[in-house]
């Protein structure tokens, strides 16, 4: 396949160099050397000029070509404290060189070193600096770790090129293969997923990762016993069956000991499913874990980063062990989880809005106030479409409610969603002085007099929570298209929007809200009456205690409100926990989120934003993933509008940073959807699934039946299950059909099947 190369400024350029003799003819330039000359004797204007080289992109002029997306190799250097320690370190590289796979070792301007050694894949430039620098006892410079690495190249005397491998003229990655590469690695960068010493992550120029005690990214030595501090002697057996017969049955259903090359990743996944029978101890780990040569410090790094969370219960895969092995897993401490008891973890990187909303707001409340943003943001939309992947076009109408214990911190969305709400405020201001002048005119005078006509152009956008049902036909008939807003601190406030004592009304609005085309209103005879049919925009935040919420809701739970509103939650705090405290939300904080509402309000028309379209289309595949897999009617129906909502505050979000995509976006929204779908399922999982007459499991989350099938398992195993669940077992044939087209099993005999994978 053909490769395209760009320069800095993003413009086409010709392909880089191929050959050993272009490489010799480049650094030889009689200008190289001179500069290189200099640049030994302290000129750092000379080692400026000096050719700059990124191994992978190389022109015939000698200039940078630029690197769009990572090659295979990467490079380091090393600096070095006279010539004596240089050489001793490339002697040390040279050793090693098969191991760390090196390419290329060169001596720079200032008889440091410079190398290029063979990436492992999957692995960052910096986990694969972090790695070379453990085989060789070298310092790093951890500033130094980008995918586009420059280095000053020297000459090709050989007294200035110690090592080369001609391999590192040819890239064996395709341009669809190194795109691929990059989104892996730029998301263990943006996650956290970094496997490195949490020294490394710090700008250090001289660091030394075997000193730096512990791995993955902030755990610390102290974490992990020494093996002189590890208290006395842990147990090597589980339940009587010791962990080297556990172990050896393991390697045995999983095509044995692991061949070099993938042992790190062999003996982490090992740790992570050995962890959920030992507690989660490190230092039990640390006993009974196979080493295949490993010393203690890489093997520390690789259980350190298996027992980053604590385990949610033993895995299907250790279950499948031990019962081989005829483990009794009862008597064991290990509880068997069948859901996430805490909703998803927000991703660390966030889009530039959201990440200046909650700025000021302490960590607990983060999750919560960037879910609870969104319906003031859409408010700023006007006469705006986004259409979907069904081909409705929807306005960004975003409904949110948060439910949290008494004392929880609710009014933690407070602050922001005063800071986004200000400009309508001030506007709602103005006109409500206008509609208040009227009023007073009209009240003066007598009943014969005449009397001026509301005036025009009132538009009021934030509403009252006591407001009647008239006045808000009324507030929709003279908002022009625009949103009407609400924030109301108990859910109940939306009981005056019921009308006459008809009751559910609110409930309807809040249907007829989401659901685009639809009209509201009612018809009156009385001259003063207020008559006439309105499309509803309506965007809402309320808050409730978690009982009180649902009993709001338990009357319409099949009817649609539930699955229309965005939920989010705040978890309980230990007793006795310190008061978050809050920044100030001052004139800084109100410049900087003005472009944002700026470019809402100036957005008009249909908007198409194809990153959001495409996001939708993926999320939608895996919420139809997760339903076949847990056979939950409930979680599949929600999931529906739930992806709407997340695909609307991704089209909000590209709107309001000027129609421009940020990466961060995507992540955020696919959290966002996570976090909607296990507050709804907590929240009101069982309490649908029984009004939709299913008794259902006890557990709200989505469960895979598949979790509690053995590795081989027959129709009659699944019948029972169904059976057990309350389930129609009627059901199992296009069940297990559903998982063969999925590729999730085979069938090995008649009515048996074999799972191809295991959903944790």
């Amino acid at each position: 396949m053909k490769k395209i190369y760009f320069n800095g400024q993003g413009h086409k350029v010709a392909a880089p160099v191929t050959s050993k003799e272009a490489y010799f003819v480049i650094r030889n330039s009689v200008s190289n050397r001179e500069n290189l000359l200099k640049a030994h004797q302290g000129d750092e204007e000379a080692k400026r000029r000096l050719v700059q080289f990124n191994y992978n992109d190389l022109l015939p002029d000698g200039k940078l070509a630029g690197c769009c997306h990572p090659s295979s190799y990467f490079a380091g250097d090393v600096d070095c404290e006279g010539i004596q320690a240089s050489k001793e370190i490339a002697q040390r590289f040279l050793e090693h060189k098969d191991e760390i796979g090196l390419m290329e070792l060169s001596r720079s301007a200032r008889y440091g070193l410079h190398y290029v050694c063979r990436r492992q894949m999957g692995r960052t430039i910096l986990e694969n600096q972090v790695r070379v620098a453990l085989v060789t006892k070298t310092e790093m410079d951890t500033s130094a770790h980008d995918l586009q690495r420059v280095m000053f190249t020297v000459t090709a005397d050989s007294d200035e090129l110690l090592y080369l491998d001609e391999g590192i003229f040819q890239e064996p990655l395709t341009i669809e293969e190194s795109e691929r590469e990059y989104e892996l690695l730029k998301q263990r960068e943006q996650q956290g997923l970094e496997e490195v010493p949490a020294g490394a992550m710090k700008q250090n120029k001289h660091y030394r990762p075997w000193e730096d005690e512990m791995s993955d990214g902030g755990c610390q030595m102290e974490d992990v016993p020494q093996p002189s501090t590890i208290s006395p002697q842990p147990s090597k057996t589980f339940n009587g069956v010791p962990y080297s017969s556990i172990i050896d049955e393991w390697w045995r259903q999983h095509g044995g000991e692991p061949k070099e090359g993938v042992r790190n990743i062999a003996l982490h996944k090992l740790a992570v499913h050995l962890r959920t029978i030992c507690d989660n101890r490190q230092d039990v780990l640390l006993e009974v874990m196979p080493r295949f040569g490993l010393s203690d410090a890489e093997l520390r790094s690789i259980i350190a980063s298996a027992c980053k969370d604590q385990p949610k219960g033993l895995t299907l895969e250790m279950k499948a062990v031990l019962k081989v092995l005829n483990v009794n897993c009862q008597e064991s401490a290990v509880t068997l989880q069948t859901s996430p008891s805490a909703p998803p973890e927000m991703p660390k990187k966030l889009p530039k809005l959201i990440k200046l909303l909650v700025s000021k707001t302490p960590d607990i409340y983060k999750p919560t106030v960037a879910q609870a943003v969104f319906p003031s943001l859409g408010a700023h939309l006007w006469q705006t479409e986004f259409e979907y992947i069904d081909g409705v076009k929807h306005q960004a109408t975003l409904m949110n409610v948060v439910m949290a214990e008494t004392g929880a911190g609710k009014s933690c969305i407070d602050k922001p969603i005063q800071a986004i709400m200000a400009d309508i405020n001030a506007r709602d201001k103005e006109n409500l002085a206008r509609e208040k002048a009227w009023k007073d005119e009209v009240n003066s005078k007598g009943a014969n007099k005449d009397k001026a006509k509301r005036p025009e152009g009132l538009i009021i956008q934030q509403i009252d929570a006591d407001m009647t049902n008239a006045a808000f036909v009324m507030r929709l008939q003279e908002s022009d298209g625009h949103f009407l807003y609400l924030k109301i601190n108990e859910i109940q406030q939306l009981d005056a929007l019921k009308g006459n004592g008809k009751g559910g009304q609110q409930f309807q609005i809040i249907c007829l809200a989401f659901d685009p085309g639809n009209e509201y209103g009612q018809t009156r005879v009385g001259t003063q009456s207020i008559s006439g049919r309105v499309m509803v925009l309506f965007n809402f935040n309320a808050c409730t205690t978690i009982n009180k919420g649902r009993q709001y809701f338990h009357g319409v739970l099949v009817d649609g409100p539930i699955s229309r509103i965005n939920f989010c939650t705040i978890p309980e705090q230990p007793i006795g926990s310190p008061i978050p405290k809050y920044g100030k939300y001052d004139e800084k904080f109100a410049e900087e989120l003005k472009p944002y509402i700026d470019n809402l309000c100036a957005a008009r028309g249909e908007i198409f934003c194809p990153e959001a379209y495409k996001l939708a289309k993926k999320l939608d595949a895996e919420l139809k993933e997760k339903a076949i897999e847990s056979q939950s009617r409930t979680y599949e129906n929600l999931s529906f509008r739930a992806n709407v909502i997340a695909y609307l505050k991704a089209c909000v979000l590209y709107v309001a940073n000027g129609c421009k995509w940020e990466k961060s976006i995507e992540d955020f929204i696919r959290w966002s959807l996570n976090y909607d779908m296990w507050c709804k399922m907590e929240f009101f999982g069982d309490a649908i699934t029984q009004a939709n007459r299913f008794t259902g499991p006890s557990n709200n989350q989505p469960r895979s039946i598949l979790l509690d099938m053995p590795p081989v398992f027959t129709r009659k195993d699944v019948e029972l299950l169904y059976t057990k669940r309350g389930m129609d077992a009627r059901k199992v044939p296009q069940a297990i059909r559903s998982w063969k087209h999925r590729n999730l099993i085979i069938e090995v005999g008649k009515d048996t099947y074999k799972q191809l994978k295991y959903v944790a």
